[in-house]
């Protein structure tokens, strides 16, 4: 007779064995207006956002999701991702056994190069998928969970000033504690002067600056000596993604941490950041780095090199927060919090069936199969601008 713990290993290999062919793919190309305008360093976004979801059935009735949530000036645009999906990497699904999620992954990175957020929202409906039909919440297959609760830090970009302000009274009630100053958008004294009202109105927060690639490299020493008067916790990305000199140049330099996000998307240039160590810190984002095992790779490259990992998003609804927040459930090195704060804080109207998991300044990680949350296939239909089925 099999011990008890054999017969879990066998249980186990019995379920990851259980085959289930994806049978459809749909393609829907959505926008969703927003609260706000946010001015970044390298962009403006005002009106509305717009991002593309990909839902598999299969054979078994299995429905997954993902999504893919680019921007024009940082990793794509929509209608890249939607044809992504629709033309190319349908073939490679279609048929395929939702256990074979690496399998399929590899092929879709030998069929189409970049399009990362499309592949990234594929994997992330593979794995809706695999953990509905085994009860299983997605950080279990990704290699179980390590935190319960992540530490929610809420950004600030709107060109009015006043209307971010108002924002933080509903934040702070809301027990958030992290907010990340987007700087490098307007004038250097424009943002010394939110930095110093923060610092006067709201001392118990913890602040940190964004220039999103906004800074000069030759002005950069200079002025963010005067950012670090204000004892901020990081310095996200203060110049252009491809001068990693002046980055090592700055990490060297500042006692603040330097954070890269658009100098690291994946796997090969977190190599290069802990080689060259122009950063002190990463960002990882399912859509830059193209999925959630490559995000969790560039986090264990990180670690291997001593450096510590914040969740960044892009302009996502809960659905990404979602992929997002299991994979930073299974990642420890992911420890500095994350950015989820969209579908709740910004985005006129989510697409879940209910609210993005939000708790006393902290996100919840879903215990539910799969993502643990159903979409509102309503609120995806009356926002839909054009789909593909099949």
């Amino acid at each position: 007779m099999a011990s008890g713990a054999s017969a879990r290993q066998a249980a186990s290999s019995d379920s990851a064995g259980l085959a289930d062919p994806v049978e459809r793919l749909g393609v829907h190309h959505l926008r969703i207006p927003v609260k706000s305008p946010r001015d970044h360093g390298s962009g403006l976004v005002a009106d509305s956002v717009e991002i593309v979801l990909v839902r598999l059935d299969t054979k078994s009735g299995v429905s997954g999701w993902g999504e893919a949530a680019p921007w024009s000036v940082f990793t794509g645009t929509a209608e890249q991702a939607a044809a992504a999906l629709d033309r190319y990497l349908r073939p490679l699904v279609i048929g395929a056994d939702t256990a074979d999620i690496p399998a399929i992954m590899a092929k879709a990175d030998a069929a189409l190069t970049g399009h990362r957020e499309a592949k990234a929202a594929l994997e992330t409906a593979l794995y809706d998928c695999r953990g509905r039909l085994l009860g299983l919440p997605v950080h279990a297959l990704l290699g179980g969970r390590f935190r319960d609760r992540i530490a929610l830090s809420v950004s600030l970009a709107d060109p009015d000033f006043e209307a971010d302000l108002a924002l933080l009274d509903r934040l702070t009630a809301d027990g958030i504690g992290i907010v990340k100053v987007k700087t490098g958008a307007s004038d250097h004294r424009f943002d010394l002067r939110r930095l110093e009202r923060l610092r006067a109105d709201f001392p118990q927060l913890d602040v940190r600056v964004d220039y999103n690639q906004g800074m000069a490299p030759h002005e950069a020493r200079r002025r963010l000596a005067d950012i670090e008067s204000f004892d901020v916790s990081f310095i996200e990305q203060p110049v252009p993604r491809t001068c990693w000199a002046a980055m090592a140049d700055l990490t060297g330099a500042l006692k603040t941490p330097v954070l890269a996000d658009e100098s690291v998307f994946g796997p090969d240039e977190a190599v290069r950041a802990v080689a060259e160590r122009f950063c002190d810190l990463i960002s990882v984002k399912l859509m830059k780095a193209g999925g959630l095992r490559r995000g969790m790779a560039v986090a264990a490259i990180a670690e291997a090199g001593g450096m510590a990992c914040y969740g960044g998003d892009m302009f996502e609804t809960g659905l990404a927060h979602l992929a997002g927040t299991h994979m930073i459930a299974a990642s420890a090195n992911i420890s500095l919090g994350c950015e989820f704060y969209q579908a709740k804080y910004y985005l006129a109207r989510d697409i879940l069936a209910e609210p993005f998991p939000i708790d006393n300044g902290a996100v919840v990680v879903p215990e539910g199969a799969g993502l643990g949350i159903d979409v509102d296939v309503a609120a995806v239909n009356a926002h839909t601008i054009a789909q593909a089925d099949g």
